[in-house]
């Protein structure tokens, strides 16, 4: 759990998931989006990827990577749960 707040701790990390909430991306089409180098684009999508938020898939040459949603629908069921605990407690 801690990799994943980490990974979403960063902006350009929720930048990218927001990107990938369009569609499948490949790593040079998501750096074409910001203005760092791709080896510092590859390394929020190694962290993003090592959290589970996202996944990547090679096809010929390229890396595809699609949001994880199972990891968010985990992330979400564990915020409910201390919303419901608090709203017993009231």
């Amino acid at each position: 759990m801690n990799a994943l707040f980490k990974a979403l701790n960063d902006t350009t990390r929720r930048e990218i998931l927001e990107l990938l909430k369009k569609g499948d991306m490949t790593a040079g089409e998501i750096a074409d989006e910001f203005n760092f180098s791709k080896p510092t684009i590859s390394h929020h999508l190694d962290l993003l990827r090592q959290a589970g938020l996202v996944e990547s898939v090679k096809q010929g040459q390229f890396i595809y990577y699609s949001l994880n949603t199972t990891v968010m629908d985990e992330i979400i069921s564990w915020f409910v749960q201390f919303q419901s605990k608090t709203k017993t407690k009231k």
